[in-house]
């Protein structure tokens, strides 16, 4: 009776500590109790040894995966292995003897590994057979023709395609059990027929197409109308934004145009906001400031306001924090003050004490005259008192480049002192240096300006400047709005929160 199972392949199951073997059964002892395969696998690996014996006591489960038929020469191929580490069948092998395969078991334990052996799909499950034997499809159709026939069972259509697998390629693990019977992952996801696949693409512009969007809204606002609900708006309308400064209330126009000039300007400019600031001729400035000063606002006053809006403007061209801070002592910016001994020079000497108190390292050149103007003296005595440093000829300025130059030397008034040499000689060595260059209160005609400068700072209210003045600066010097309706001006501060705004020609 042992003899009959010669042959078959069969898997043994040890336990945990020894693991699974598959191999062909070679020999049976009933006395002794022992089995013997061949050509053995352990745990899915090909054992080193051609043999192997195991006792009946250290068999846990044993599992027969193959009975030969009567006809069959004995002479096999090897076992393959899969991916998996499950041995198949390399020969042709015909129906068992008794037309049905045997399975022997003993109790499982519960450590015990995966069975690598996968179980088709059946009601009644005593053969198992590996889905990675990669037999031929003759065997594997009278093989499975066997079973159905001796035991009843219900073959699957797509179960066993032999000519569709790879010899290496791992069957799929099925889902968990429904209704007794094993469901295949692989079924659920791409079991559709093939023929039922669409072969048009999904027209999804002519869809779109039917969705009226117009009659939608039109709808909804018809509802909102009715219902008096807030609407929400249509595409075609877009929502206001706002800056963090704009009011959201619905306010009066803008009037951009809020300073009038009695005569027509020769020049106008325009702020960052787009306010029109229209220029002044000289006259009529010079009438402003005389105005101002009989309502109190002195010549001591005005420059105490012109050094220090002129110094403001200075420190953000030398670079403001980023320049000077406690970390950049080493660096200390130098300024250049090239100032005339009038009225325009002493609003320069403010500008440098004003520096000057801001650690900035001020050189002053004022050319040395027997009598000089009240202004003067009192501006000269204050910047004394400071760090700064004040020279009276041309070769005690610095030879290499300074940081900023700020012109000062040119006035309406005293036009022969262009004539000096001294003058001649600060607008070379001021035209040599390369230094950037600051004009206050220029004067309008440009061939009276000896320097070019890059920008020029307007007081109260600018001059018709020409291109050699640069970049034009507006500076606010404390003239009430009522001294400028004295004169004939109708003025409207275009300042803001600032005392120096940069103006824009139109």
């Amino acid at each position: 009776m042992a003899t009959d199972w010669l042959g078959s392949i069969v898997s043994i199951n040890c336990g945990e500590s020894l693991g699974v073997y598959q191999g062909r059964v070679s020999a049976v002892d009933q006395v002794s109790q022992t089995i013997s395969l061949t050509r053995p696998f352990h745990n899915g690996v090909k054992c080193l040894v051609p043999e192997v014996t195991f006792r009946a006591g250290d068999i846990t489960e044993l599992k027969i995966l193959e009975i030969p038929g009567p006809g069959d020469s004995r002479q096999c191929g090897d076992l393959q292995q899969t991916e998996s580490g499950i041995p198949g069948v390399g020969c042709q092998v015909g129906p068992s003897q008794n037309g049905t395969g045997k399975v022997l078991k003993k109790p499982i334990s519960s450590s015990a590994p995966q069975n690598i052996p996968r179980r088709t799909d059946v009601k009644n499950q005593d053969i198992i057979i590996s889905p990675q034997q990669q037999c031929s499809k003759s065997y594997m159709d009278r093989h499975v023709e066997t079973l159905t026939q001796s035991k009843g069972f219900r073959r699957r259509h797509n179960s066993w395609s032999s000519s569709s697998r790879h010899p290496n390629q791992v069957t799929p693990k099925k889902s968990g059990l429904k209704n007794g019977q094993m469901k295949s992952k692989d079924d659920e996801c791409f079991g559709d027929d093939i023929d039922e696949i669409p072969d048009t693409d999904f027209d999804f512009e002519g869809n779109l197409a039917l969705f009226d969007k117009a009659a939608v809204f039109e709808e909804i606002e018809t509802y909102e109308r009715r219902s008096g609900t807030r609407s929400r708006g249509t595409p075609n309308e877009k929502p206001a934004r706002y800056r963090h400064d704009e009011n959201i209330l619905e306010s009066e126009p803008i009037v951009y145009r809020r300073i009038v000039v009695p005569q027509n300007a020769n020049k106008e400019f325009c702020t960052d906001s787009g306010l029109v600031v229209p220029s002044v001729s000289y006259e009529l400035h010079k009438k402003l400031l005389s105005v101002a000063e009989k309502h109190g606002l002195t010549l001591e006053r005005r420059l105490e306001m012109t050094g220090v809006c002129a110094s403001q403007m200075a420190l953000s061209l030398l670079g403001g924090p980023n320049r000077l801070n406690p970390k950049n002592v080493h660096q200390r910016p130098t300024v250049a003050l090239l100032c005339g001994p009038h009225v325009k020079g002493a609003q320069g000497i403010s500008c440098g004490r004003h520096l000057s108190n801001h650690d900035v390292h001020v050189i002053l050149f004022l050319p040395n005259f027997v009598k000089m103007l009240e202004s003067i003296t009192n501006e000269l005595n204050l910047f004394s008192k400071t760090q700064g440093q004040q020279v009276s000829s041309v070769k005690d300025l610095p030879d290499t480049p300074v940081d900023l130059v700020i012109n000062c030397l040119d006035c309406h008034e005293n036009a022969f002192l262009r004539d000096q040499p001294w003058y001649k000689a600060v607008v070379d060595w001021a035209n040599q240096n390369r230094a950037p260059v600051l004009s206050i209160d220029p004067p309008i005609n440009e061939m009276e300006q000896g320097i070019d400068a890059k920008w020029s700072l307007a007081l109260g209210l600018p001059l018709p400047l020409g291109e050699r003045a640069g970049r034009v600066y507006l500076c606010d010097i404390g003239i009430p709005q009522k001294v400028f309706q004295e004169v004939g001006i109708n003025y409207h501060s275009p300042f803001g929160c600032k005392f120096v705004i940069p103006l824009h020609s139109t």
